[in-house]
C-alpha cells in the first residue's frame, strides 16, 4: 500500500537531510510531541524517539524502550510520523542506512533485507509487532493538531500468509488483510475505521 511505501520512504530517507540546507528544524521538543501522536498514550511517554538535529543530521531525540518514533522529515511538505515496535527497529534501521548510501528503489531495498535476514545477519521480531502512522496536510505545534489526519495501523508478522492467519491477502473493504504475505515483512492492515 502508498502507505507503507510512504512510511518505510521517511523511515529510511532519515538521514538523507545531513548537511543539507532547507527548512528549518524545530526544536527536539517540539518533534518528540508530533512523533509519539500516532500511538496510544499509554506508551507515549517512553518511547524513544528519532528526529533532526539543529543541522539536519538524524538522531536520537529522547532516549527510551518499547516504542519508536521518527519525527516529520523537515524536507516533507506533507505531515507524517510513525512510531513502530522495538523489535522491528534492526529492519527499520537498516532500510534508513541503504538509503544513506544512495540505494532508494524501494524493491531493491526490500530485497537487500529479505537476503540478510534470510542469511540471518539481519534480525525480525518473533512475536507480532504493532507500528502506527499520521499522515495529514498539515500540523499545528502549539495545539499539536494534525489537519487532515489519516491514520495507517499495521501489525507485523514476518512470514506469516493467509493459509497460517486465516486472512486474506488482498484488500477487502474494510477488513484486516496480509500485506507482503511469506516475506520478511508480512503485516496485517488495519482500516483505521474499525
Amino acid at each position: 500500500m502508498r502507505q507503507l511505501a510512504l512510511l518505510v520512504g521517511a523511515a529510511v530517507n532519515a538521514a538523507a537531510v545531513q548537511g543539507q540546507t532547507g527548512p528549518s528544524v524545530p526544536p527536539a521538543a517540539e518533534q518528540i510531541a508530533a512523533a509519539v501522536l500516532p500511538m496510544p498514550e499509554e506508551f507515549r511517554a517512553g518511547a524513544r524517539v528519532y528526529g533532526y538535529a539543529s543541522d539536519g543530521r538524524f538522531v536520537i531525540l529522547r532516549e527510551g524502550k518499547g516504542m519508536h518514533c521518527l519525527a516529520q522529515y523537515p524536507k516533507e511538505e506533507r505531515f507524517h510520523v510513525s512510531c513502530y515496535h522495538e523489535s522491528l527497529e534492526p529492519f527499520m534501521g537498516r532500510g534508513r542506512e541503504l538509503r544513506a548510501a544512495g540505494t532508494t528503489n524501494p524493491a531493491t531495498i526490500d530485497s537487500i533485507r529479505y537476503a540478510e535476514v534470510a542469511a540471518g545477519r539481519l534480525k525480525v521480531p518473533s512475536a507480532p509487532a504493532a507500528l502506527y502512522q499520521i499522515f495529514g496536510t498539515g500540523y499545528e505545534p502549539a495545539t499539536t493538531t494534525v489537519a487532515g489526519p489519516r491514520r495507517l495501523y499495521v501489525v507485523y508478522v514476518p512470514f506469516a500468509t493467509g493459509a497460517s492467519t486465516g486472512l486474506p491477502e488482498k484488500p477487502r473493504g474494510n477488513d484486516p488483510w496480509l500485506m507482503s504475505a511469506g516475506t520478511a515483512k508480512a503485516h496485517i492492515m488495519f482500516t483505521p475505521t474499525m
